[in-house]
């Protein structure tokens, strides 16, 4: 079995990809040129400049934008099983899925037609592509107190079946003046039974992982990899076995990493971190989740054992049930992992 055969065959489980950031090419085409006069363009070719981020506020800019085109609940339903269609293909068996209800809410959908959208999208992936979902709810940071009120209500009052998470991305250097605010939704979610799954140190230094750990309970950490620039924090993720959701290729598209060859992960690794590969944004990065392991092992020399236990690490570092952790963990162990012999 070849490298790439034995990646196809690993059963995969994806925990940091976000629903209008998975918006394949031929949807967002579709899209488009169904709502005429956006700033997304209708030809593929044009499609894939606009895909060309300077940096992390200018993909926060072209995100808004594709946002804008999920006009109604039938949109959100079509992006949740047109990505179940993809991981499928990949060999993922599932995936937690991040759902900005702010983003939804000001294109004036209302709750309750979004949550049936995502419930019935669940129950369809499930039956048609046999991929189990379940979703996090997250706050845009820099939309500030009034994204971070509107989907805390969402997730108490009008929640998916499978809501499992509450989480908080966007621009990590807004948060800040926020503070207080977030600090209070992610008590009150916590509260009602929602993991702390924050986004932290992808874009600024080390003292905002601090905070979602020290302030907002968080359980795992979307990115986290300027963790290497604070020993202290380097030890104490090791110790406490915080999973880290770490996405290289979106790194570098966003200008976070220069290289894909200077990504920090094989040195994260070596720290003995908790790490998981996840995708992010796929289409608009040109990436897959299969795409990411691709990465680990032709970029950064991890072998089969390797790419296996970045495997197993998702599998675990998910809200799946006992049961759901065992039986994909039995598919992984079960893949040979010894180098082919010539």
């Amino acid at each position: 079995m070849t490298i790439n055969a034995f990646i196809d065959a690993l059963p995969k489980v994806e925990l940091h990809v976000h629903l209008i950031g998975s918006a394949s090419v031929p949807t967002v085409l579709e899209l488009s040129r169904r709502h005429p006069g956006s700033r997304v363009p209708t030809t593929e070719e044009e499609l894939r400049a606009f895909y060309g981020f300077r940096d992390f506020p200018h993909f926060a800019e072209v995100y808004q934008a594709v946002n804008a085109l999920v006009r109604d609940p039938e949109d959100v339903a079509t992006l949740v099983t047109g990505l179940t269609r993809d991981l499928a293909r990949q060999n993922a068996r599932y995936v937690e899925l991040t759902v900005t209800p702010y983003a939804h809410h000001i294109m004036g959908m209302p709750m309750r037609e979004v949550t049936e959208a995502l419930d019935s999208a669940a129950r369809r992936s499930r039956d048609e592509h046999g991929v189990q979902v379940a979703y996090i709810f997250d706050i845009p940071g820099e939309y500030g107190v009034e994204a971070a009120r509107i989907t805390l209500n969402h997730a108490l009052q009008e929640p998916p079946r499978a809501l499992v998470g509450f989480g908080l991305a966007g621009i990590e250097q807004e948060r800040p003046q926020y503070r207080d605010a977030f600090r209070d939704a992610f008590r009150a979610a916590t509260a009602a039974g929602l993991r702390s799954l924050p986004h932290a140190g992808e874009m600024s230094g080390p003292e905002t992982i601090w905070e979602v750990l020290d302030h907002l309970g968080a359980e795992r950490i979307g990115h986290g990899i300027a963790c290497l620039d604070d020993p202290r924090l380097v030890a104490h993720l090791r110790e406490t076995r915080i999973p880290l959701e770490v996405c290289p290729t979106s790194n570098v598209c966003t200008g976070q990493v220069g290289r894909i060859e200077d990504h920090p992960l094989p040195r994260m690794l070596a720290e003995g971190l908790f790490v998981t590969l996840n995708s992010d944004d796929p289409p608009m990065f040109a990436t897959t989740l299969s795409g990411e392991y691709r990465v680990a092992a032709e970029v950064f020399g991890l072998d089969r054992e390797a790419l296996a236990g970045l495997a197993r690490n998702a599998v675990n570092a998910s809200s799946l049930d006992q049961t759901g952790k065992k039986e994909i963990l039995a598919e992984i162990d079960g893949l040979p992992t010894a180098p082919v012999t010539p």
